[in-house]
Protein backbone atom coordinates (compact mmCIF):
# COMPACT_ATOMS: atom_id res chain seq x y z
CA UNK A 1 0.00 0.00 0.00
CA UNK A 2 1.25 3.11 -0.71
CA UNK A 3 -1.21 5.24 1.17
CA UNK A 4 -0.22 4.05 4.72
CA UNK A 5 1.44 1.17 6.46
CA UNK A 6 -1.81 -0.03 8.34
CA UNK A 7 -4.70 2.10 5.91
CA UNK A 8 -5.92 1.97 2.46
CA UNK A 9 -6.06 5.04 0.80
CA UNK A 10 -8.69 5.97 -1.06
CA UNK A 11 -9.01 8.59 -3.91
CA UNK A 12 -12.64 9.51 -4.92
CA UNK A 13 -12.92 10.24 -8.42
CA UNK A 14 -15.95 12.87 -9.01
CA UNK A 15 -17.97 14.04 -6.24
CA UNK A 16 -21.63 13.44 -7.19
CA UNK A 17 -24.50 12.57 -4.55
CA UNK A 18 -23.49 8.66 -4.79
CA UNK A 19 -19.54 9.31 -3.90
CA UNK A 20 -21.02 11.54 -0.71
CA UNK A 21 -22.40 8.43 0.18
CA UNK A 22 -19.91 5.94 -0.20
CA UNK A 23 -17.68 8.63 1.38
CA UNK A 24 -19.76 8.89 4.53
CA UNK A 25 -19.44 4.99 4.90
CA UNK A 26 -15.96 4.72 3.90
CA UNK A 27 -14.89 6.93 6.95
CA UNK A 28 -16.54 3.89 9.05
CA UNK A 29 -14.38 1.38 8.16
CA UNK A 30 -11.35 0.47 9.80
CA UNK A 31 -8.28 0.37 7.92
CA UNK A 32 -9.38 2.71 5.14
CA UNK A 33 -9.32 6.53 4.17
CA UNK A 34 -10.14 8.85 2.31
CA UNK A 35 -6.60 10.20 1.06
CA UNK A 36 -7.72 12.34 -1.53
CA UNK A 37 -10.84 13.51 -3.67
CA UNK A 38 -10.56 14.83 -7.54
CA UNK A 39 -13.63 16.98 -9.36
CA UNK A 40 -13.61 19.00 -12.21
CA UNK A 41 -12.97 22.23 -10.28
CA UNK A 42 -10.35 22.81 -7.24
CA UNK A 43 -13.57 24.59 -5.44
CA UNK A 44 -15.64 21.47 -5.84
CA UNK A 45 -12.91 18.63 -4.55
CA UNK A 46 -11.91 21.42 -1.65
CA UNK A 47 -15.26 21.55 -0.85
CA UNK A 48 -15.65 17.43 -0.44
CA UNK A 49 -12.36 16.75 1.37
CA UNK A 50 -13.19 19.52 4.15
CA UNK A 51 -16.93 17.51 4.18
CA UNK A 52 -15.93 14.00 3.72
CA UNK A 53 -12.15 14.12 4.89
CA UNK A 54 -10.21 13.86 7.72
CA UNK A 55 -7.39 16.94 7.07
CA UNK A 56 -4.93 15.34 5.56
CA UNK A 57 -7.14 14.81 2.86
CA UNK A 58 -5.92 15.83 -0.79
CA UNK A 59 -8.40 18.32 -3.05
CA UNK A 60 -7.04 18.08 -7.15
CA UNK A 61 -8.85 20.20 -9.16
CA UNK A 62 -8.72 17.46 -11.86
CA UNK A 63 -9.02 13.83 -12.28
CA UNK A 64 -5.57 13.46 -13.97
CA UNK A 65 -3.82 15.48 -10.67
CA UNK A 66 -6.30 12.87 -8.56
CA UNK A 67 -4.58 9.84 -10.38
CA UNK A 68 -0.82 11.27 -9.88
CA UNK A 69 -1.45 11.08 -6.23
CA UNK A 70 1.04 8.76 -4.66
CA UNK A 71 -1.06 8.26 -1.44
CA UNK A 72 -3.94 6.58 -3.44
CA UNK A 73 -4.04 2.64 -3.88
CA UNK A 74 -7.29 2.42 -5.30
CA UNK A 75 -9.90 5.08 -7.15
CA UNK A 76 -13.41 5.10 -6.34
CA UNK A 77 -14.56 5.82 -9.53
CA UNK A 78 -17.95 7.65 -9.59
CA UNK A 79 -18.86 9.77 -12.58
CA UNK A 80 -22.12 8.52 -14.89
CA UNK A 81 -21.88 5.29 -16.51
CA UNK A 82 -20.13 6.13 -20.04
CA UNK A 83 -17.38 7.83 -18.67
CA UNK A 84 -16.78 4.82 -16.21
CA UNK A 85 -14.02 3.06 -18.56
CA UNK A 86 -12.53 6.42 -19.65
CA UNK A 87 -11.56 6.82 -15.57
CA UNK A 88 -10.90 3.00 -15.00
CA UNK A 89 -7.99 2.84 -18.04
CA UNK A 90 -6.88 6.00 -17.05
CA UNK A 91 -6.67 4.67 -12.89
CA UNK A 92 -4.98 1.29 -14.19
CA UNK A 93 -2.43 3.04 -16.18
CA UNK A 94 -1.48 4.95 -13.17
CA UNK A 95 -1.44 1.76 -11.46
CA UNK A 96 -3.83 2.18 -9.07
CA UNK A 97 -7.05 -0.39 -8.33
CA UNK A 98 -10.50 0.67 -8.89
CA UNK A 99 -13.75 0.34 -7.30
CA UNK A 100 -15.93 1.30 -10.05
CA UNK A 101 -19.53 2.38 -10.03
CA UNK A 102 -22.52 0.21 -11.36
CA UNK A 103 -22.96 -0.67 -14.02
CA UNK A 104 -19.60 -0.73 -15.10
CA UNK A 105 -20.36 0.63 -18.35
CA UNK A 106 -22.79 1.22 -21.05
CA UNK A 107 -22.50 -2.23 -22.57
CA UNK A 108 -20.66 -5.85 -21.85
CA UNK A 109 -18.31 -4.68 -24.85
CA UNK A 110 -16.97 -1.50 -23.09
CA UNK A 111 -16.96 -4.11 -19.78
CA UNK A 112 -14.58 -6.55 -21.38
CA UNK A 113 -12.05 -3.91 -22.52
CA UNK A 114 -12.32 -2.49 -18.72
CA UNK A 115 -11.34 -6.16 -17.49
CA UNK A 116 -9.12 -6.52 -20.14
CA UNK A 117 -7.00 -3.69 -18.73
CA UNK A 118 -7.40 -4.52 -15.45
CA UNK A 119 -5.41 -7.89 -16.09
CA UNK A 120 -3.11 -5.96 -18.58
CA UNK A 121 -2.09 -3.62 -15.56
CA UNK A 122 -2.26 -6.48 -12.84
CA UNK A 123 -4.73 -4.20 -10.94
CA UNK A 124 -7.72 -5.17 -8.57
CA UNK A 125 -11.14 -3.97 -10.36
CA UNK A 126 -14.51 -4.93 -9.27
CA UNK A 127 -17.85 -3.32 -9.68
CA UNK A 128 -19.78 -1.85 -7.14
CA UNK A 129 -22.18 -4.01 -6.63
CA UNK A 130 -22.80 -3.00 -2.82
CA UNK A 131 -25.84 -5.22 -2.55
CA UNK A 132 -23.55 -8.22 -3.08
CA UNK A 133 -21.49 -7.51 -0.59
CA UNK A 134 -24.21 -6.84 2.68
CA UNK A 135 -24.35 -9.39 5.32
CA UNK A 136 -28.12 -10.18 4.79
CA UNK A 137 -27.58 -10.71 1.34
CA UNK A 138 -25.09 -13.07 1.83
CA UNK A 139 -26.69 -15.02 4.80
CA UNK A 140 -29.67 -15.70 2.20
CA UNK A 141 -28.09 -16.55 -0.37
CA UNK A 142 -26.04 -18.72 1.11
CA UNK A 143 -29.25 -20.27 3.08
CA UNK A 144 -31.37 -20.62 -0.60
CA UNK A 145 -27.65 -22.61 -1.94
CA UNK A 146 -28.24 -24.92 1.15
CA UNK A 147 -31.58 -25.89 0.63
CA UNK A 148 -32.82 -25.15 4.36
CA UNK A 149 -35.12 -22.91 3.24
CA UNK A 150 -36.75 -25.06 0.39
CA UNK A 151 -36.18 -24.68 -3.29
CA UNK A 152 -36.85 -21.57 -4.52
CA UNK A 153 -39.48 -21.36 -7.36
CA UNK A 154 -41.20 -17.72 -7.32
CA UNK A 155 -38.97 -14.58 -6.78
CA UNK A 156 -40.21 -10.84 -6.60
CA UNK A 157 -38.10 -7.77 -6.66
CA UNK A 158 -38.86 -4.14 -7.53
CA UNK A 159 -37.29 -0.95 -7.36
CA UNK A 160 -38.57 2.12 -8.31
CA UNK A 161 -38.80 5.72 -7.10
CA UNK A 162 -40.14 9.18 -9.00
CA UNK A 163 -37.13 10.88 -10.08
CA UNK A 164 -38.00 14.69 -9.81
CA UNK A 165 -35.00 16.07 -11.63
CA UNK A 166 -34.67 18.20 -14.81
CA UNK A 167 -34.25 16.95 -18.34
CA UNK A 168 -31.04 17.77 -18.49
CA UNK A 169 -30.07 15.83 -15.65
CA UNK A 170 -28.03 12.59 -16.48
CA UNK A 171 -30.86 9.98 -15.08
CA UNK A 172 -32.85 11.16 -18.71
CA UNK A 173 -29.69 11.39 -20.74
CA UNK A 174 -29.44 8.33 -23.50
CA UNK A 175 -26.00 9.00 -23.99
CA UNK A 176 -24.80 9.08 -20.03
CA UNK A 177 -27.03 5.56 -19.79
CA UNK A 178 -30.19 7.26 -18.52
CA UNK A 179 -33.18 5.01 -17.99
CA UNK A 180 -34.59 2.80 -15.18
CA UNK A 181 -33.24 -0.08 -16.59
CA UNK A 182 -29.44 0.55 -15.66
CA UNK A 183 -29.72 2.39 -12.68
CA UNK A 184 -32.64 0.36 -10.52
CA UNK A 185 -32.82 -2.66 -13.04
CA UNK A 186 -29.44 -3.82 -12.40
CA UNK A 187 -30.41 -4.37 -8.91
CA UNK A 188 -33.24 -6.78 -8.93
CA UNK A 189 -31.35 -8.69 -11.90
CA UNK A 190 -28.50 -9.05 -9.71
CA UNK A 191 -30.44 -9.96 -6.48
CA UNK A 192 -31.86 -12.73 -8.85
CA UNK A 193 -28.60 -13.94 -10.14
CA UNK A 194 -27.54 -14.10 -6.80
CA UNK A 195 -30.35 -16.10 -5.52
CA UNK A 196 -31.55 -18.52 -8.36
CA UNK A 197 -28.44 -18.68 -10.35
CA UNK A 198 -28.02 -18.03 -14.16
CA UNK A 199 -30.93 -16.96 -16.31
CA UNK A 200 -32.06 -19.08 -18.96
CA UNK A 201 -34.82 -16.72 -20.28
CA UNK A 202 -35.74 -13.32 -19.62
CA UNK A 203 -37.68 -10.83 -21.53
CA UNK A 204 -39.22 -7.60 -20.58
CA UNK A 205 -41.69 -4.33 -21.84
CA UNK A 206 -40.93 -1.10 -21.43
CA UNK A 207 -42.39 2.32 -21.24
CA UNK A 208 -39.71 4.73 -23.34
CA UNK A 209 -39.51 8.82 -23.20
CA UNK A 210 -39.40 10.70 -26.18
CA UNK A 211 -35.54 10.26 -25.83
CA UNK A 212 -35.80 6.68 -26.11
CA UNK A 213 -34.87 6.09 -22.38
CA UNK A 214 -36.46 3.77 -20.55
CA UNK A 215 -38.92 4.87 -18.11
CA UNK A 216 -40.64 1.86 -16.81
CA UNK A 217 -39.82 -1.18 -16.96
CA UNK A 218 -40.62 -5.12 -16.35
CA UNK A 219 -38.98 -8.15 -16.73
CA UNK A 220 -39.63 -12.00 -16.66
CA UNK A 221 -37.30 -14.55 -15.56
CA UNK A 222 -37.27 -18.21 -16.28
CA UNK A 223 -34.07 -19.72 -14.22
CA UNK A 224 -32.72 -22.89 -13.16
CA UNK A 225 -35.05 -25.51 -11.31
CA UNK A 226 -37.94 -24.57 -12.22
CA UNK A 227 -37.84 -20.91 -10.89
CA UNK A 228 -39.68 -17.73 -11.96
CA UNK A 229 -38.95 -13.85 -11.75
CA UNK A 230 -41.03 -10.55 -11.66
CA UNK A 231 -38.67 -8.21 -11.49
CA UNK A 232 -39.34 -4.06 -12.28
CA UNK A 233 -37.74 -0.67 -12.16
CA UNK A 234 -39.22 2.51 -12.73
CA UNK A 235 -38.33 6.25 -12.30
CA UNK A 236 -41.86 7.32 -12.35
CA UNK A 237 -43.41 5.93 -9.10
CA UNK A 238 -43.04 4.44 -5.86
CA UNK A 239 -42.07 1.00 -5.85
CA UNK A 240 -42.10 -1.23 -2.25
CA UNK A 241 -38.30 -1.62 -2.70
CA UNK A 242 -38.79 -5.09 -1.77
CA UNK A 243 -37.96 -8.60 -2.45
CA UNK A 244 -39.43 -12.15 -1.51
CA UNK A 245 -38.84 -15.60 -2.57
CA UNK A 246 -41.05 -18.33 -2.51
CA UNK A 247 -39.75 -21.88 -2.03
CA UNK A 248 -42.15 -25.23 -1.29
CA UNK A 249 -41.62 -24.86 2.41
CA UNK A 250 -42.19 -21.07 2.88
CA UNK A 251 -41.74 -17.59 2.21
CA UNK A 252 -39.15 -15.22 2.47
CA UNK A 253 -39.43 -11.59 2.83
CA UNK A 254 -36.44 -8.73 2.31
CA UNK A 255 -36.25 -5.67 3.11
CA UNK A 256 -37.68 -2.79 3.35
CA UNK A 257 -34.89 -1.84 0.82
CA UNK A 258 -34.09 -5.26 -0.51
CA UNK A 259 -30.88 -4.15 -2.52
CA UNK A 260 -29.22 -3.05 1.16
CA UNK A 261 -32.28 -4.82 3.25
CA UNK A 262 -32.53 -4.39 7.49
CA UNK A 263 -33.26 -8.31 7.37
CA UNK A 264 -34.72 -11.03 5.63
CA UNK A 265 -37.08 -13.17 7.10
CA UNK A 266 -37.99 -16.60 6.25
CA UNK A 267 -41.95 -18.36 7.34
CA UNK A 268 -42.65 -21.75 6.88
CA UNK A 269 -45.69 -22.75 5.72
CA UNK A 270 -47.79 -26.17 6.15
CA UNK A 271 -51.28 -27.33 5.34
CA UNK A 272 -52.82 -25.03 7.73
CA UNK A 273 -51.04 -21.95 5.84
CA UNK A 274 -47.51 -19.63 7.40
CA UNK A 275 -46.44 -20.71 10.39
CA UNK A 276 -45.17 -17.29 11.72
CA UNK A 277 -44.22 -18.74 15.17
CA UNK A 278 -41.33 -20.72 13.32
CA UNK A 279 -39.71 -17.71 11.50
CA UNK A 280 -36.60 -17.37 11.10
CA UNK A 281 -34.58 -14.49 10.76
CA UNK A 282 -31.61 -13.70 8.98
CA UNK A 283 -29.52 -10.98 9.79
CA UNK A 284 -25.97 -11.60 8.60
CA UNK A 285 -23.04 -12.73 10.64
CA UNK A 286 -21.14 -9.56 9.86
CA UNK A 287 -22.44 -5.80 11.19
CA UNK A 288 -24.22 -3.57 8.37
CA UNK A 289 -21.23 -1.09 8.28
CA UNK A 290 -23.29 2.95 7.73
CA UNK A 291 -25.74 2.01 4.46
CA UNK A 292 -23.49 -0.91 3.29
CA UNK A 293 -21.26 0.69 1.16
CA UNK A 294 -18.66 0.28 3.97
CA UNK A 295 -19.11 -3.76 3.35
CA UNK A 296 -17.97 -3.56 -0.48
CA UNK A 297 -15.25 -1.23 0.78
CA UNK A 298 -14.12 -3.58 3.71
CA UNK A 299 -14.06 -6.18 0.53
CA UNK A 300 -12.17 -3.90 -1.64
CA UNK A 301 -9.53 -3.69 1.39
CA UNK A 302 -9.09 -7.75 2.09
CA UNK A 303 -9.08 -8.42 -1.85
CA UNK A 304 -6.20 -5.74 -2.15
CA UNK A 305 -4.39 -6.97 0.85
CA UNK A 306 -4.37 -10.76 0.25
CA UNK A 307 -3.01 -10.10 -4.02
CA UNK A 308 -6.40 -10.71 -5.60
CA UNK A 309 -7.55 -9.28 -8.78
CA UNK A 310 -10.69 -9.81 -8.57
CA UNK A 311 -13.65 -9.88 -5.26
CA UNK A 312 -15.32 -13.46 -5.05
CA UNK A 313 -18.29 -11.65 -3.72
CA UNK A 314 -19.04 -9.68 -7.08
CA UNK A 315 -16.36 -11.63 -9.85
CA UNK A 316 -16.04 -10.05 -12.85
CA UNK A 317 -17.57 -12.95 -14.45
CA UNK A 318 -20.81 -11.97 -12.69
CA UNK A 319 -20.81 -8.69 -13.69
CA UNK A 320 -20.08 -9.27 -17.77
CA UNK A 321 -23.24 -12.30 -17.20
CA UNK A 322 -25.46 -9.31 -15.74
CA UNK A 323 -24.22 -6.59 -18.33
CA UNK A 324 -24.94 -8.92 -21.09
CA UNK A 325 -28.34 -9.58 -19.66
CA UNK A 326 -28.89 -5.70 -19.73
CA UNK A 327 -27.72 -5.47 -23.95
CA UNK A 328 -30.27 -7.98 -24.50
CA UNK A 329 -33.35 -6.58 -22.97
CA UNK A 330 -32.41 -3.05 -23.85
CA UNK A 331 -32.29 -4.76 -26.95
CA UNK A 332 -35.76 -6.17 -26.02
CA UNK A 333 -37.54 -2.95 -25.65
CA UNK A 334 -35.64 -0.76 -28.24
CA UNK A 335 -33.57 1.07 -26.07
CA UNK A 336 -30.64 2.51 -27.68
CA UNK A 337 -27.51 4.49 -26.63
CA UNK A 338 -25.18 6.36 -28.41
CA UNK A 339 -22.13 4.60 -30.03
CA UNK A 340 -24.51 0.97 -29.67
CA UNK A 341 -23.34 -1.27 -32.48
CA UNK A 342 -25.46 -1.76 -35.42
Amino acid sequence: MTGTSDSLGWGILATGKIARTFAADLALVPGAHVAAVGSRTPEGARAFADRYGDGRTRAHGSYAALLADPGVDVVYVATPHALHLEGARAAFEAGKHVLCEKPLTLRTADAEEMVRLAGEHDRFLMEAMWMACHPVIRELRAELGSGRLGRPLQLTAELGFRVDAPLTDRMFAPELGGGALLDMGIYPLTFAHLMLGEAEELDAVASLAASGIDLDVAIAGRYPGGAVAALSASMTSWSSRQAAVATDLGRVEVGPNFHHPERAVFTPYDAGGPQPDRQVVLAGDLPVLGRGYGNEIAEVGRCVREGLRESPLVPHAQTLLVLRQLDALRAAVGIRYPGDPG
